[in-house]
């Protein structure tokens, strides 16, 4: 079983990529962020970034700076296949992971206005924010040193390949078809 880690900064193309990785290699895709929302729901609280961090941190303050990947690999297992888990925001995520078998960690990243105009055309329940609340939501889930709180700077530095994605989609694909050759 192949697990690749997605991580890289807000808007950059992750969603993108593990859509190609399920729908063209067969991958099975778990979502850190989808995790995220289904506690947030069961708790009553609204469906935002700020939710986001603060029961993620909660989460790994309780059971583990892996605890969410950890609860998704225990997913993955079961289901059998190569699997992506996308949405790998903390440094103890990825060393969990890694002592877990075969794993990949990839990062995608883009300029800062790209990225704001792709979440504003996804539209989703937590990116409907002015572009100063989204480099501040950036700034907040970039400075930590603790391994159980996101990083994405960290997360990025530890990728086995980083690819920027300033481009097209197919620039993209093409981008991770040359770095994977799955």
């Amino acid at each position: 079983m192949i697990i690749i880690g997605i991580t890289g900064t807000l808007g950059a193309g992750k969603g993108t990529v593990v859509d190609y990785l399920v729908k063209e290699k067969g991958f099975l895709h778990y979502s850190v962020r989808a995790f995220l929302l289904e506690k947030i729901r069961e708790l009553g609280l609204p469906g935002n970034r700020d939710s986001m961090l603060e029961v993620g941190n909660k989460l790994r303050a309780e059971f583990g700076p892996s605890y969410a990947v950890d609860q998704l690999y225990l997913r993955a297992l079961e289901a059998g296949g190569n699997a992506v888990i996308e949405s790998v925001r903390t440094t103890g995520e990825i060393a969990s992971l890694r002592r877990k078998g075969q794993f990949i960690l990839l990062a995608v990243d883009a300029v800062p206005r790209i990225r704001y105009e792709r979440i504003v055309l996804r539209n989703s329940e937590t990116d409907q924010v002015s572009f100063e609340t989204f480099m501040e939501n950036e700034r907040r889930e970039s400075v930590s040193d603790d391994p159980a709180v996101p990083n994405l700077p960290a997360c990025i530095k530890l990728a086995d390949h980083i690819i920027m994605n300033n481009g097209t989609v197919g620039e993209l694909i093409h981008s991770l078809e040359s770095t994977l050759k799955l």
